[in-house]
This record gives structure tokens, C-alpha cells and sequence, in this order.
């Protein structure tokens, strides 16, 4: 396959190529993450989440300009919201880190997250697997935002970085929305601010309520556009890598990021497949006709189509 070759070569284009047929489900997508998945190097990966505004495409730009000071490559997933007209993403992904888009040890894409919950699109993982086959030292992955269903993206990454800032009862919204639990390096941005010591001091509060062993947390203050905190910012994140590889958690955080996907997959396909045989036999019309709430409706195909196999509604 020419664009396995291409891949191979560290060729931007095939790469890019390649995401496009993974995001589009295209035929040749089985044969680029088998590829992959043979290939993979277990690079880092960073998943980046909090609140719309608290600046994650701005610091996820100054981490990358210290790791390519430091000679590392990285690789970049800006997960947005999908257009409701096109269904791809709305954003951009060189409208918001232009200062990296002629640097060829760094590679940006948006990826959309067509309807999905979860704050990620049903593909960041396999593009995950490309970026990580392709050879990219760190892979970054910035999610729509945080709240009750965006702790997907801890099956994903290595590293959740939580980024909050002062002012906007962010730190409240942290705690509420249970990325306490997932968080394994907390980043209150835009430090600059009134108020940035004590949102931080609250999350650091929060944290101390956690079990003890292990890992702790680290809260680190920044101001992404001035660079302020940065340096601090990427030890910790390295830091924690290293306690993964120590402690032996990141062959248990790598399961799960392989479990994630593959529960991805078979959600997919046996969604489509369920749907496709019902709308074909006329149950979704007579569910409709007979006002059916979704629990009994969902039930009722999975009693039909998979043999009863699902919790009762």
C-alpha cells in the first residue's frame, strides 16, 4: 500500500492521508491501523481538557515551542465541535497554533467530534495510533472541553492535564464534574489574573483529599502567552511519565487506552448494524408509531438483534 510506504518515509502528505481515510472509515482504513498498530513506539500522550476559555489551545502552542527546544517532536489532535451543516470540524487546527505550521517536527490536526459525548471524536484514538507509528516523540491531544462526559479522554492518554483559570468558578466546575478523580497534573492558566493563587490553593486543597501513595497531583500556575510557568508545567508532565514507567501504571494505562478503542469499535459497528436492520424490518417506524421512550426502544432491538445480550430497561 503506497501510503504505508509513504508513512514509512515520514511523509507529511501520506500521514495526512492517512487520518482523513481513518476520520472517513474508508475501506483502507483496516490495513493503515493494523500498520500501525505493528509499528506503534508508545509515545507519550498528553490529553489536555478543561472549560472553553481557559486558553488549552494557547498553552497546548507553548508546551510544543519548549518540547521542539528540547529537540522533541510532537504531534497535535485539536478535537472541535462539529459544524451542524458539514459535520467536520469547525475550528481549524492551523487557526490557533500557526507559529508551528512550517515546522516539520510538528504535526497539527483537528479532528471533529461529529455528535460524540465525551469532549473527543470517535477517531482520536486511531489517529493517536498513526501519529505514534509515524514516529512523534509527543502526541498532545486537546479536547472540546470539560464537564460530566469529558473523561473519555482518560482511555486515551498517558497524562490528563486539567487546565482551569481564576475568575470563572472553574475551580467549582473541576470539582463538580468529577475531573478530580482524573486529573494527573492540574494547570491553572492565565495566572496573571486576581485570584490565581487562591484557585489554585483550592484545587491543591481538593487533591489532599485523595488517597494517599501513588502519584499526587501537582498545581502548577502559568501564563501561556508569556511563557511563565511553562518550564515547570512540562517537568511535571514529564515527571509523571516517569512514575508511569516506574511504578509499571503505564502498561496498565496502555490496556486501557487498547480496551478504549476496542470498545469504540464494537459500539460502532453494532450500533450501525442494529439500526441498519431495523430500519430495513420497519421496527423504527413502529416504535415511533407506537411512542416507545428510547430505554424501552433501545431494549426492545437489543432483545430482537442481539438476543436479549444488555441491562433490562
Amino acid at each position: 500500500m503506497d501510503l504505508i510506504h509513504g508513512m514509512i518515509a515520514r511523509d507529511r502528505r501520506a500521514l495526512a492521508r492517512a487520518i482523513s481515510l481513518v476520520e472517513g472509515r474508508a475501506p483502507e482504513r483496516r490495513a493503515l491501523l493494523g500498520w500501525a498498530y505493528r509499528h506503534r513506539r508508545d509515545a507519550q500522550v498528553v490529553g489536555v481538557t478543561g472549560a472553553p476559555g481557559v486558553g488549552k489551545s494557547t498553552l497546548v502552542d507553548a508546551l510544543t515551542t519548549g518540547y521542539r527546544r528540547e529537540g522533541r517532536t510532537v504531534g497535535i489532535i485539536a478535537v472541535d465541535p462539529s459544524s451542524p451543516f458539514t459535520g467536520g470540524a469547525m475550528l481549524g487546527d492551523r487557526v490557533r497554533m500557526q507559529g508551528h505550521g512550517l515546522d516539520a517536527a510538528v504535526f497539527i490536526r483537528s479532528l471533529a467530534t461529529r455528535g460524540r459525548p465525551g469532549g473527543i471524536s470517535g477517531a482520536t484514538g486511531e489517529v493517536v495510533r498513526l501519529l505514534d507509528a509515524f514516529g512523534f516523540d509527543l502526541i498532545l491531544v486537546e479536547t472540546v472541553g470539560a464537564g460530566q462526559s469529558e473523561v473519555d479522554i482518560m482511555g486515551l492518554a498517558t497524562t490528563v492535564l486539567v487546565v482551569t483559570v481564576p475568575g470563572m468558578g472553574d475551580e467549582v466546575q473541576v470539582m463538580k464534574a468529577g475531573i478530580m478523580e482524573i486529573g494527573d497534573v492540574f494547570c491553572v492558566n492565565k495566572a496573571d489574573r486576581e485570584g490565581a493563587s487562591r484557585t489554585a490553593l483550592t484545587i491543591a486543597m481538593w487533591l489532599d483529599h485523595k488517597p494517599p501513595g501513588g502519584w499526587h497531583p501537582p498545581v502548577v500556575q502559568t501564563v501561556a502567552t508569556s511563557g511563565q510557568g511553562l518550564c515547570e508545567l512540562g517537568g511535571q508532565l514529564d515527571g509523571h511519565y516517569a512514575h508511569l514507567s516506574a511504578s509499571g501504571e503505564l502498561a496498565v494505562r496502555r490496556e486501557r487506552a487498547f480496551l478504549t478503542e476496542v470498545r469504540a469499535v464494537l459500539e460502532h459497528r453494532l450500533v450501525d448494524r442494529i439500526l441498519e436492520r431495523a430500519r430495513a424490518g420497519g421496527d423504527l417506524g413502529e416504535l415511533v408509531c407506537r411512542r416507545e421512550d428510547p430505554l424501552h426502544a433501545a431494549q426492545y432491538l437489543i432483545d430482537k438483534y442481539l438476543g436479549g445480550a444488555g441491562d433490562s430497561a
